[in-house]
């Protein structure tokens, strides 16, 4: 199932959940969340993309320095938590921030990567559309293979933490219900690559 173009409407809430733990070991350790876009660190620009696309509350989670980039960040507006076992991967950033929403009105969660520069606000929007439209699972597309951002309904979350183990993230939650996935085609407007290693730099030009 492939929704159109999404628009921002009133509808359920989705909360935005924004993982910015990563220590970036292959980029000298420099924090992810501080890596520079623009002229502007990415935990901001992309916090801002997806309030943009229409995320309410946002929630991010920090790891890696995280004192330091509460310091040099602004991010008015969103609630802060901190993984402190971020070194074990993404995993525990997930369980820590659904955890933080439970206490939300959230009636879904869109998760979004520090580290995917290259997406914006239309594909949180289309995802949005999409869980509008019905979808309790949702997953950006790129020429047919899902990426992120990814989006679960609330009723998903207790599985989605059960499942959510070191580096993995929610791949093992969203395989074993890929057939529920639906998927939101934005390779039209996005571009999954991410910043692991200096030579993927360049993406932040």
């Amino acid at each position: 199932m492939n929704p159109p173009n999404g628009t921002i409407e009133s509808g359920p809430v989705v909360a935005g959940l924004l993982l910015a733990a990563g220590g970036g070991r292959r980029l000298g350790g420099r924090p992810k969340a501080l890596l520079s876009m623009g002229g502007q660190p990415l935990v901001e620009r992309t916090a801002e993309i997806m309030r943009a696309g229409g995320c309410a509350p946002l929630h991010v989670v920090l790891g890696a320095d995280a004192d330091e980039v509460n310091r040099r960040t602004r991010l008015d507006g969103c609630r802060v938590v901190v993984n402190a076992d971020w070194a074990r991967g993404m995993g525990g950033s997930l369980r820590v921030g659904l955890a933080s929403l439970t206490a939300t009105d959230a009636g879904a969660a869109l998760v979004m990567l520090v580290d995917q520069p290259r997406i914006g606000s239309e594909a949180v929007a289309r995802l949005i559309a999409a869980h509008r439209a019905g979808a309790s699972l949702a997953a950006a597309a790129y020429d047919g293979e899902r990426g992120h951002p990814v989006l679960f309904a609330r009723r998903h979350w207790p599985e989605v933490t059960g499942a959510a183990r070191d580096d993995r993230g929610a791949r093992d939650f969203l395989r074993a219900h890929a057939a529920q996935v639906t998927l939101v085609e934005c390779g039209d407007v996005a571009s999954p690559e991410d910043v692991d290693t200096p030579e993927d730099l360049g993406l932040l030009d």
